[in-house]
């Protein structure tokens, strides 16, 4: 089964102030750490919601789903049987991510936009955003039966500048 890796990247940065892809940690890009974590696992990396990228789908703006929803597609449209996704600011991945996320769906209990989707769940996913129904990870989750995964690691997650600033006095991410 091959996996397409899908940074989703298509937020307004808004409580970080300015472009979070785009903010260093320990000299490196957020969202070149993204890719280079999903790089090794993965068949293909492609960024979601974001200039030059793969699109939300059906429109921007829903949220992570929005861009779950971008990366099914492009993934059923190229051959891929699951999608990792991660969020840009998603710092501290480990390399067997999806071994441990395996017999999708699943997520991780922490940070669910970190999942491995199989595109099967794309029609459900459709119907959920066209809805009026939670646009939120977890009911999507819940509804396509995905297990929750802890990976009982500190898995970073990036919303301020001073979220950043904590990071960069750590060691090792």
């Amino acid at each position: 089964m091959t996996v397409l890796g899908a940074i989703l990247a298509g937020g307004q940065s808004s409580r970080f102030g300015s472009d979070k892809a785009v903010a260093t940690l320990h000299g490196e890009r957020l969202i070149d750490l993204a890719r280079a974590a999903l790089a090794g696992q993965c068949e293909e990396v492609v960024v979601i919601g974001r200039g030059g990228g793969v699109p939300d789908w059906p429109t921007p703006g829903l949220g992570p789903l929005g861009g779950v929803a971008g990366a099914l597609r492009h993934a059923e449209a190229n051959g891929h049987h699951l999608v990792l996704t991660c969020g840009v600011d998603s710092v501290g991945l480990p390399g067997d991510l999806v071994e441990r996320l395996s017999l999708a769906p699943a997520y991780v209990v922490s940070q669910p936009v970190i999942g491995l989707w199989p595109v099967e769940a794309l029609p459900s996913l459709a119907e959920r955003l066209a809805g009026p129904g939670s646009h939120s990870m977890r009911a999507f989750a819940d509804e396509i039966g995905a297990r929750g995964v802890d990976l009982h690691l500190p898995l970073a997650n990036v919303n301020t500048r001073d979220d950043l600033a904590r990071l960069e006095q750590q060691d090792g991410l």
